[in-house]
């Protein structure tokens, strides 16, 4: 077992963070689907964190930092979820105002 590169120590890295931030918009789903009593379907957050975790395990085993083909159509794939579910939360939180 060899060590840890810095693109591979960068991948993860950036990961953690991003993971975070996706979480706290799950929990805001969350809360506003409970207070507010209309589906957000927040559990579908989940699907881009596994989606963007997925991409980054696999560049980070290659250790490369782009232009592997699967990651970058798990990292779209992520990405065009994620665009989906938070406009889709916008629009239901900001629908009467």
């Amino acid at each position: 077992m060899g060590a840890v590169s810095v693109s591979q120590f960068l991948t993860l890295y950036v990961w953690f963070p991003l993971a975070i931030l996706l979480v706290f918009l799950l929990l805001i789903a969350r809360f506003y689907q409970k207070f507010a009593s209309e589906p957000t379907y927040f559990r579908l957050f989940g699907v881009p964190i596994v989606l963007f975790g997925a991409a980054t395990l696999r560049y980070s085993s290659l250790d490369q930092i782009g232009g592997d083909v699967l990651a970058d159509l798990l990292l779209a794939a992520g990405g065009v979820i994620l665009i989906g579910l938070s406009l889709f939360l916008y629009r239901l939180m900001m629908r009467n105002r």
